[in-house]
């Protein structure tokens, strides 16, 4: 077996709405099809992308969604001054750095339900102000 790339991410959340509507607003993911689970929850696809890339799963309470070993969640993205300025619009606390040595922006946050969020964006992109 051989692994050529990540198939998806599954977010937990006591809040469907609220966390679909973050990922809609912060990241342009657009919900689309999903299986008919016996549970409720939604699947995000990139912008055109024919593949859901963040499986997100809810109808539990807040007191059961239960942080594991994974660290954070990461897409590339592009538009970075825009993306800093949704972030700052909506009051959430980010950190934005330079990967040493090649210079990719990364872009980290926490989405509404804990989860921790980055973003790499091309060296070239401005900084934003």
């Amino acid at each position: 077996m051989a692994i050529s790339s990540m198939n998806h991410f599954t977010i937990l959340t006591d809040d469907l709405d609220g966390t679909v509507g973050f990922y809609r607003e912060l990241l342009e993911l657009q919900p689309g099809p999903r299986p008919a689970f016996d549970f409720p929850g939604a699947w995000l696809y990139p912008p055109g992308g024919p593949h859901a890339i963040l499986h997100i799963m809810a109808g539990r309470p807040r007191r059961e969604l239960v942080k594991g070993v994974i660290d954070h969640n990461a897409f590339t993205g592009q538009g970075l001054v825009e993306t800093v300025g949704k972030l700052q619009a909506r009051g959430i606390r980010y950190d934005l750095q330079r990967l040493p040595g090649i210079g990719t922006w990364q872009l980290f946050f926490h989405d509404p339900n804990g989860a921790k969020v980055e973003i790499d964006f091309n060296p070239a992109e401005p900084a934003p102000a």
